[in-house]
């Protein structure tokens, strides 16, 4: 049963390759590494362009005013605008507060207490400057730094990244990023690389990612009703967020989720209409991963093959026993004839 299953698969394999064409070559994925190196999707990144200068150009902003970063968590596409231009943050880099804290109490990872919990959901879903200065004063400006720069989260010969420099809120020492000089500082590059390590519980361990997306979801905590959020409402969509507002600098950060896409986006404005901006940019990026602004439904169908395709090959040639007997346990019980191999064809 076992070899049959297994001849089964690889005809079905050679079946789907040949439905989606003949050119189209199937080999072991290459795991996705977010660094300085990893280029972009040709086409999203086209279309999240032209999203950011149609937007730019409805609202009198200037190119060098928006930051945008698109980051498929399903299919590992990358798009980015300025994706190392450093800015200042806002309450932005409370995230670098928030991984400091996980990776100088290891032990926070299983034995989180529940009000440590609830006040660093409140510092990072309804951004309390509070909560915000309690934990970095507890652990020291230095010191998160540090660990942030150990992460790779921050390099100055990169053009910057996460920086915190500053405790929220008034009477706070000051020490400026040695790019420009901010006292909170974050790249679009540095932020999708946070959200990507998170969702994929490689942010400090797996057990550490999951206590941190709680504190990301935090349901007692209700969303602030602007930026993506607004722009979202009424899509039933699942949304982990971190926004920044101080003066002109606007910006939202977030993994979304719905029926269909699970994406990073990353909008970072320097210009009074940066709100606007960000509402417009999460509902026309939303319709573009959802499928909505796609290209025609025969391109589609064979993007679906093409891809189901690869996840079987990528099974098939991975040899696993473990992912055998997961495709074994999903195979019918009942006794059914096995599909021929289908006969090579030219192209």
């Amino acid at each position: 049963m076992r070899v049959r299953f297994r001849i089964t698969a690889l005809s079905l394999a050679s079946t789907l390759v040949l439905i989606t064409g003949c050119a189209t070559t199937f080999r072991p994925r290459t795991p996705f590494v977010l660094n300085y190196e990893t280029p972009v999707d040709a086409p999203l990144q086209q279309r999240v362009e032209e999203i950011d200068a149609r937007l730019r150009a409805k609202y009198g902003i200037a190119p060098e005013q928006t930051d945008v970063g698109v980051l498929d968590l399903n299919r590992s596409r990358l798009a980015m605008i300025h994706p190392d231009q450093i800015e200042y943050a806002a309450s932005v880099a409370k995230v670098g507060i928030l991984f400091a804290y996980f990776k100088l109490h290891p032990e926070a990872a299983t034995q989180l207490d529940s009000e440590t919990q609830h006040e660093l959901g409140l510092m990072i879903k309804a951004s309390s400057n509070e909560m915000a200065a309690k934990y970095s004063r507890l652990m020291g400006l230095r010191e998160i730094q540090q660990v942030l720069n150990e992460a790779g989260f921050y390099d100055a010969s990169r053009g910057g990244g996460i920086w915190v420099g500053k405790h929220y809120g008034p009477n706070s020492e000051r020490i400026g990023d040695p790019v420009a000089d901010h006292s909170h500082a974050v790249t679009v590059r540095q932020l999708l690389r946070f959200y990507w390590l998170l969702e994929h519980d490689q942010l400090i361990s797996p057990a550490a990612s999951r206590k941190m997306r709680e504190i990301f979801t935090s349901p007692e905590v209700p969303h602030d009703d602007l930026k993506f959020v607004k722009g979202l409402a009424g899509r039933g969509l699942t949304i982990r967020r971190k926004w920044g507002s101080y003066e002109d600098w606007l910006h939202d950060t977030a993994v979304i989720e719905g029926p269909h896409r699970r994406y990073v986006l990353v909008g970072l404005t320097h210009h009074v209409r940066g709100d606007e901006y960000l509402e417009e940019l999460a509902r026309e990026v939303d319709d573009l991963m959802a499928g909505h602004a796609s290209a025609p439904a025969t391109d589609a169908v064979t993007a679906i093959l093409q891809r189901q395709t690869q996840e079987l090959v990528d099974a098939i040639t991975s040899g696993s026993a473990e992912v055998w007997d997961r495709l074994l346990d999903a195979a019918p019980s009942s006794p059914r004839k096995t599909v021929p191999s289908p006969r090579r064809r030219r192209c």
